[in-house]
């Protein structure tokens, strides 16, 4: 049981990890145009939005189901 409730922390802390440099990346994104690390990170979080928009109820079924994941 420790064995799982280790893994499950390093999840934890790797989703906090991956969550902040997304953050930053949208940040740098939008402040310095198109930058080679972060790429179109902006204009994909925008058509993931379209996307989950154009399909109705489905995508707000997904919506909650994806910040189901980050809370």
């Amino acid at each position: 049981m420790k064995i799982l409730s280790g893994l499950s922390a390093t999840f934890d802390s790797l989703t906090k990890v991956i969550i902040s440099l997304l953050g930053l990346a949208i940040v740098v994104s939008l402040l310095g145009g198109n930058v080679p690390f972060v790429g179109g990170v902006a204009e994909n979080i925008v058509s993931l939005v379209q996307s989950l928009g154009d399909a109705g109820i489905v995508g707000l079924v997904a919506a909650i189901i994806i910040l189901g994941f980050y809370k």
